[in-house]
C-alpha cells in the first residue's frame, strides 16, 4: 500500500458566518498553509482534525490503493485528489498526493 501525503493548501475563514452561527470555541483549526501529515492507510495522521479526515479518508484509500483519475480527469496528475474539510465556518482544502512506495 502507498502512503498519501496531504498538504494543507489554502483555508477561508468566514467571519461574518461564524459571528452570527458558531458558538466560541477555542483552538478551532490549528492547521497551517504548507503542513504536511502523511496516511498511512485508514489510520489518521497525527494532528489532523477529525472533521478533515472524514472528508478526505475514502479519496486517501483510494489512492493508498494504487487508485487514480476520480472523476475521469479531474485532476491534472491522476495521482491526486484536492478535497476539503466539511466546515461550514473555516473551509481548508487539502492537495492528496499518492507516494512512491518506497517514499515517505
Amino acid at each position: 500500500m502507498k502512503k498519501v501525503k496531504i498538504t494543507v493548501m489554502k483555508q477561508t475563514i468566514y467571519n461574518d458566518l461564524i459571528a452570527e452561527y458558531e458558538n466560541p470555541i477555542q483552538d478551532a483549526c490549528n492547521l497551517k498553509i504548507g503542513q504536511v501529515f502523511i496516511a498511512n492507510g485508514w489510520k489518521k495522521p497525527e494532528g489532523l482534525c477529525d472533521s478533515a479526515w472524514e472528508s478526505m479518508s475514502s479519496f486517501v484509500m483510494v489512492l493508498a490503493h494504487g487508485g487514480e483519475d476520480f472523476f475521469n480527469g479531474w485532476m491534472k496528475n491522476k495521482k491526486s485528489a484536492m478535497i476539503s474539510c466539511n466546515d461550514g465556518f473555516r473551509p481548508v482544502s487539502f492537495l492528496l498526493e499518492a507516494l512512491a512506495e518506497d517514499a515517505e
